[in-house]
């Protein structure tokens, strides 16, 4: 059993089966991945399920930790107001069926604390969110715990839900884990073969976020592009299929038209980019999924950051190379200077900074 300080620790004996909660964005889900790590090594023979929005599944498909995943679509609240009921109860009839014994609840999210009142484990815990939520959110967990003002990353948030409960994770434990899976590592291998890509000879850039006020210069990318290609190496190139994304992806192609590039963008599922990513010598992109992905893969990173936080949301226990300006406004968190989609703190990134990391990275 491990020391602990703490008087309400929980009895892991009684833990038979437990069920955490993460409805955001695949990022965030993907930075839950140590959770699970850390319970199964914890509590033996315990089961473990997640509870995800359904676009977000492949970020803990195919988890080795991971006993069962379930599913919100968010498209239900299209379907009119019966048949989301609908869902919605058959996805609480197999909840309930599970009978958990714990939840861990890591967002805000109002569905949680009604989801653990309706479910009754015997612990629940989530954040307490002073300020924001009251006093029918702690009274509907047996433990609740806060996070320090200044910036700590979220995987460490994640994990201080388990430190709440008196179970401390181990620093090797803390990876991220995403599994690509054998269609995936076959479709990557199909196209390495097609493209004459080798494991390590490659470089991945993915120049676009679906959050606009995360990206960086198109030109600069373009620019970038050029010179790696001109430093001999072999460029692959990623996008997500978002129209905004592939009109970006368009607008760097028509900068450098004579240039070898293998371009994949919005051809991918996120997990054959998994497999694509592990077998890079090096990733090269913004703050978001992709580079999460990245660190997963434990693939060399070189990151571009600008009005997000790095130490809430930067590349996690993996090689990198993080580029970021010190204007006196950052990391502001804001949808670009006023508001106006294009972040200053970015554009003042040249792509001679990008190449010389990428140079030292690898």
């Amino acid at each position: 059993m491990q020391e602990s300080y703490l008087s309400d620790a929980i009895d892991l004996t009684l833990v038979r089966r437990v069920l955490v909660i993460k409805l955001r964005h695949f990022g965030d889900v993907l930075l839950t991945s140590p959770v699970f790590t850390v319970l199964a090594k914890t509590i033996p023979d315990v089961e473990i399920d997640a509870l995800v929005y359904v676009d977000t599944s492949p970020m803990l498909e195919l988890h080795p930790s991971i006993s069962q995943l379930h599913c919100i679509d968010r498209k239900w609240k299209k379907q009119g107001i019966k048949s989301q009921w609908q869902h919605e109860q058959q996805l609480m009839q197999v909840l309930r069926s599970r009978e958990y014994d714990l939840v861990i609840h890591l967002t805000e999210h109002a569905r949680g604390a009604r989801l653990v009142r309706r479910l009754k484990p015997r612990y629940a815990v989530a954040r307490s969110y002073p300020g924001k939520r009251g006093h029918w959110w702690r009274d509907s967990f047996t433990h609740t715990y806060q996070v320090p003002a200044k910036p700590r990353h979220t995987v460490e948030i994640h994990l201080d839900a388990l430190r709440r409960l008196g179970i401390y994770p181990t620093i090797e434990d803390r990876r991220l884990v995403l599994t690509p899976g054998p269609d995936a590592e076959k479709k990557a291998s199909e196209l390495m073969h097609k493209h004459d890509l080798k494991k390590g000879n490659y470089l991945l850039i993915h120049p676009t976020s679906r959050w606009m006020f995360k990206g960086w210069s198109r030109r600069g990318f373009a620019e970038v592009l050029q010179l790696l290609h001109g430093n001999g190496h072999r460029l692959v190139l990623c996008s997500a299929p978002d129209p905004a994304e592939m009109e970006v992806i368009k607008q760097i192609l028509s900068d450098i038209v004579e240039l070898p590039v293998v371009n994949l963008a919005g051809t991918l599922s996120l997990k054959e980019l998994s497999a694509l990513i592990d077998r890079a010598s090096c990733f090269i992109g913004l703050d978001s999924v992709p580079m999460h992905i990245a660190a997963a893969m434990n693939t060399p990173c070189v990151a571009l950051f600008g009005p997000s936080n790095e130490k809430i949301w930067g590349p996690w226990q993996v090689k990198h190379t993080l580029l970021a300006k010190e204007y006196s406004c950052r990391p502001c968190g804001l949808d670009g200077c006023g508001n106006g989609k294009i972040s200053d703190c970015l554009m003042a990134i040249n792509a001679e900074e990008v190449v010389s990391a990428v140079k030292k990275i690898l």
